[in-house]
């Protein structure tokens, strides 16, 4: 019988040691659905890789910001790089509006990164880490020759065609608290159409095959440039400040803690310039995005 009871003793120790669930060794990123997004999950992967030796998982291309955001929650990302007036006002439902008149300007950007790290840690045990070094906003976007012929320079100065205009945006741009509502309202835009939705990677085409008339873009699109296109001037101050920031599960850091220094690495590490090359590279001269960034790191000493 004690024979019995022993073997028993052991079979369960054995059992509560190898039945209990494996941590992961490894960790996942993510990114959103447009060039940018997998460029930066990319940039932060390698570096991971390379500063720590944990591997890394790349899930790129997942959607929308509250797709994404979701994923985080569930475990089923670590870290993905947000934007922070789009935490501010997609994720955490506030009006970018009260910080604006609460900040002096220059300190707007500062403002909104200490309020979106304070709230992600305490709704969602999510760390806010250092921001990248640039700034990737909206921007409405239109032809060179439109711009130069009509003489328009900033948001207000589209008002005066926009009733015979047709504009192209992204899903995500069409509902959110910081997007094309509350655009128009503040600028009295009013289109020839309802706008169309558009992936974001066909806009720019649709504007110059003259589909469209303006779009909504990001101020680092590689392609703006590239097309010979047109950012209008937010003269009005609408659009709150986006600077870019990885954001990293708690627990994910308790379990690497050797993460948190290679975050902090990257830290002002990226200008807009830089990004804006980097996703030039990747939309108008097709490389791919992990020889693109790896060539970028090699040659920054990253």
């Amino acid at each position: 019988m004690r024979r019995s009871l022993f073997a028993l003793l052991l079979l369960s120790a054995v059992c509560s040691s190898s039945c209990r669930p494996l941590r992961p060794s490894k960790i996942t990123i993510g990114s959103k659905f447009f060039t940018e997004q997998v460029v930066l999950a990319e940039f932060l992967a390698q570096h991971i890789e390379a500063k720590t030796g944990i591997p890394v998982v790349r899930k790129t291309n997942l959607g929308g910001t509250l797709l994404v955001h979701k994923a985080l929650l569930a475990g089923e990302l670590d870290l993905y790089v947000e934007y922070t007036g789009t935490a501010l006002t997609a994720v955490l439902n506030e009006s970018p509006n009260f910080y604006s008149q609460a900040a002096e300007q220059n300190d707007y950007s500062k403002v909104v990164y200490r309020r979106v790290r304070e709230l992600y840690a305490e709704r969602f045990h999510v760390e806010v880490t250092e921001p990248l070094g640039f700034e990737n906003t909206f921007v409405l976007v239109i032809r060179g020759d439109d711009a130069k012929n009509l003489q328009l320079r900033t948001i207000s100065d589209l008002a005066s065609v926009a009733l015979k205009w047709r504009a192209g945006v992204g899903y995500e741009f069409l509902e959110r608290p910081d997007g094309l509502p509350g655009l128009s309202a503040r600028y009295s835009l009013h289109f020839a159409e309802t706008p169309k939705v558009m992936d974001l990677g066909l806009i720019y085409r649709a504007l110059v095959d003259h589909q469209v008339d303006v779009v909504a873009g990001n101020s680092t699109d590689g392609l703006i440039d590239a097309l010979s296109l047109v950012a209008l001037e937010d003269d009005r101050h609408y659009f709150p400040p986006y600077d870019a920031v990885p954001i990293v599960r708690q627990s994910t850091l308790a379990q690497f803690p050797q993460l948190r220094g290679a975050l902090a690495d990257l830290a002002g590490k990226l200008s807009a310039s830089d990004i804006r090359r980097l996703n030039y590279a990747v939309d108008a001269q097709h490389q791919d995005a992990a020889a693109v960034v790896h060539s970028f790191r090699a040659s920054n000493g990253l």
